[in-house]
């Protein structure tokens, strides 16, 4: 297992090591020390590889990740996981606003709370809040589910296309064409298989409520402009 010293080795060396992965490569754990808060650890990360960093992570920690699988001993910045194509990040503390935004496919698990706009324009991933979520977070989220077991903050799916957003706590208040909607079988099934994947296959999915767009700001109408 490749140890890397991030008080030794800069950050720019880390990722350029971890770029210049082959496909096939068998250095496919790695450990991460010292990570002291700094900002893009391993980012652009395309290989079927761990990485284990103990400790905080600072801004776009797993920005823009596929395949890898990302363990954080600690909390992360703004932007983890963003743009994320694929693969999976487990933070085990708090993450700071804007965790998930845009991202288009993979699994980002927060074991503690999110900040605000958290998973806002996702457009596939799946995110699982272990905690709460602050304000306008799922902002203009256009696919990909986001899982929240405690409370959201105000303006929750403001401006909202095709995701779904699951909450079993308190909602401060639904933003801009984003409507609570009933729970059907097949999604609480998706739902099931989510908190399976983040360990916890005790909670039952008839516990949350499902929120999802109205769609009245698909297409502009004078009689929806108040909602503009």
């Amino acid at each position: 297992m490749p140890v890397i010293d991030l008080n030794i080795v800069p950050v720019r060396k880390l990722n350029a090591a971890l770029h210049a992965l082959l496909p096939n490569t068998n250095e496919t754990d790695w450990e991460i020390l010292n990570p002291e808060g700094r900002h893009a650890i391993a980012v652009g990360l395309d290989a079927p590889i761990t990485v284990k960093i103990a400790g905080h992570a600072g801004y776009y920690c797993g920005g823009m990740n596929a395949q890898a699988t990302i363990l954080v001993d600690g909390n992360v910045g703004q932007g983890v996981g963003e743009n994320m194509m694929s693969g999976e990040i487990r933070v085990a503390g708090d993450a700071s606003q804007s965790a998930g935004a845009t991202g288009r496919g993979g699994l980002l698990i927060i074991d503690g709370n999110a900040s605000a706009r958290c998973g806002i324009s996702m457009k596939g991933i799946d995110i699982v809040v272990k905690g709460s979520i602050g304000h306008m977070s799922a902002f203009m989220a256009q696919a990909g589910n986001l899982v929240v077991l405690g409370d959201a903050g105000e303006a929750l799916g403001d401006s909202i296309y095709e995701a779904k957003l699951f909450v079993r706590g308190k909602v401060k208040s639904l933003g801009a064409d984003c409507i609570q909607k009933e729970l059907t079988p097949e999604d609480e099934a998706v739902l099931a298989s989510l908190l399976a994947r983040a360990g916890l296959t005790d909670v039952s999915p008839k516990a949350f409520r499902l929120y999802g767009s109205a769609r009245r700001l698909y297409n502009f109408h004078v009689d929806n402009v108040d909602a503009y």
